[in-house]
């Protein structure tokens, strides 16, 4: 299986994210991680599976990976794997009522990053992942890169 996983990151986080996922998959197949404004879309056809993420910012994705997904030509994903990850912060911890009901009438971005992607002709390997942030900046929530990899390796068939 041939695999990229193509990802923003405002301060490393979601980069740290992707290359976990990278490193599994490498395991089962050519694998490479690229930033959105690094990757062109038309290259998109030379890979069985392919895996977006970006971290979660004012409910929703960065404007990169906007831009990356909406320069996806109709139908270019047909016959392809996807997946779509963000990092969040984790609102159970967080306990602010205001935040918690924003999520739930704006969601985190690996929803609509899925959604583009298979409106784009991608069949959705599994369900969106969102991988915890202690804070705006970070760092990761402990654990999170191993709970990538097992993702990861859900995403080969092997998780």
């Amino acid at each position: 299986m041939k695999s990229i996983i193509v990802y923003e990151s405002a301060f490393g986080n979601t980069e740290a994210i992707a290359f976990a996922i990278r490193d599994t998959l490498q395991q089962f197949g050519e694998t490479a991680a690229y930033r959105a404004g690094e990757f062109s879309p038309a290259q998109l056809s030379a890979y069985d599976l392919i895996v977006a993420g970006s971290p979660t910012q004012k409910f929703n994705m960065l404007p990169d990976m906007r831009t990356f997904l909406d320069t996806i030509p109709p139908g270019a994903l047909a016959g392809r794997q996807v997946a779509a990850f963000d990092t969040r912060i984790d609102i159970h911890k967080v306990n602010n009522r205001f935040l918690t009901l924003m999520v739930k009438l704006f969601g985190y971005a690996a929803a609509p990053i899925a959604r583009k992607l298979t409106k784009k002709g991608g069949k959705l390997r599994q369900n969106p992942a969102g991988f915890f942030v202690e804070d705006t900046k970070g760092p990761l929530t402990k654990g999170e890169l191993i709970r990538a990899g097992k993702w990861a390796a859900g995403l080969a068939g092997n998780g």
